[in-house]
């Protein structure tokens, strides 16, 4: 005869749970600043007409944020990634921008950013 089994139910949520990046470890989140995900890489290069060319005007590696205008100058943005896009941009870096997927491109490198 086996022993009946007492069903635990599963436990509720108490906290809202905090992106690993705010503690300086890997993204865990896939929002715009954070992570960035395959498929919205791939989204990215298949629409190549949304891509603006900018320039940056400052980068604040404290705080996530860069500071984009576009190569016509009639755009400014200011964008936040917590995956470390400020620390590899300086005054005058050449970038591009994808605004439909949040995407920012530094070269060969990839970012996801969140336009405010």
């Amino acid at each position: 005869m086996s022993t009946p089994h007492r069903h635990l139910p599963p436990l509720q949520v108490r906290e809202r749970s905090a992106c690993m990046c705010v503690h300086g470890a890997v993204c865990s989140s896939f929002a715009p600043g954070h992570a960035l995900h395959l498929i919205q890489t791939r989204l990215a290069a298949a629409t190549p007409s949304d891509w603006v060319d900018a320039i940056v005007e400052s980068a604040d590696p404290r705080t996530g944020t860069v500071v984009v205008r576009s190569v016509l100058g009639d755009v400014r943005q200011e964008l936040w990634s917590g995956a470390g896009a400020a620390e590899d941009l300086a005054a005058g870096t050449p970038v591009a921008v994808h605004a439909r997927y949040h995407v920012l491109a530094v070269g060969a490198r990839r970012f996801n950013v969140l336009a405010d």
